[in-house]
């Protein structure tokens, strides 16, 4: 019998290998995909004017029919695109530290990222990686190795695909309600830009979805506390699957 495949999406500014941790885990129950974003990894840089609807459509077709389809901060968006667009490729969706109809104040903040990022990367990448690991346990050859991560992206992709990250829950806030799939939204407790409260919206404004949050972790809850993110993931798919 062939196992379920889980196709997992990182963030922005990463690439498949953020999904290290969690897909060991994974590994035993289900076929494991994690391709790169457009723009991502070792995909070309993306050009100006990137859509939300462009990097989906520049990975629907290394999602297979059926799948369980997992995305993190930025992949979170392209999933609920490629759900919302391409329902069958979907069985369910996870979003895991999802941003969602941000509040003026909300996407006033993330903007004021994405000008800092224009005006010095370098120091971006430091405040990003603050924020996501400040406080935590995390390895610090895992933060290395995002550290690594982020500072070898070209700079111009990195920014367009930030405009993305900044901008389209608003496109998707009036075409959530159309998603079908089951879902689940898990985030961490302490995560300062896609918050429980977002977490929150987003099961709200979903027809079928489930929300979890994790006590004290931080945005890179995958990387940070992959037991706990595959528990609460498992748990969800195996409710859907076995009811």
């Amino acid at each position: 019998m062939s196992k379920p495949t889980i196709v997992l999406l990182h963030g922005v500014g990463l690439d498949h290998s953020m999904w290290e941790p969690a897909a060991a885990l994974l590994a035993d129950r289900f076929t494991v995909l994690t391709p790169d974003l457009p723009g991502h990894g070792t995909r070309p840089p993306a050009k100006d004017g990137v859509s939300l609807a462009d990097l989906a459509d520049g990975v629907v077709e290394e999602i297979p029919a059926g799948s369980h389809l997992v995305g993190f901060s930025l992949g979170a968006l392209v999933a609920q695109h490629v759900a919302l667009h391409r329902p069958e490729l979907a069985v369910t969706l996870t979003s895991v530290s999802s941003v969602c109809q941000r509040t003026p104040g909300e996407r006033e903040s993330v903007l004021a990222r994405l000008r800092n990022a224009e005006t010095d990367f370098a120091a971006s990448a430091t405040a990003s990686l603050d924020r996501w690991y400040a406080g935590t346990d995390v390895d610090p050859a895992q933060v290395a190795r995002t550290e690594a991560t982020l500072r070898a992206n070209d700079v111009g992709s990195f920014l367009n695909c930030y405009r993305v990250f900044a901008t389209a829950d608003a496109e998707l806030a009036p075409h959530l309600g159309a998603i079908a799939v089951p879902a689940l939204a898990v985030t961490g407790e302490d995560d300062p830009g896609s918050t429980p409260e977002m977490t929150r919206r987003l099961a709200s404004a979903l027809p079928d979805c489930r929300a979890v949050v994790v006590p004290g972790a931080r945005h890179m809850l995958p990387v940070e506390r992959p037991e706990a993110f595959v528990d609460s993931l498992v748990t969800f798919i195996d409710i859907i699957r076995f009811n």
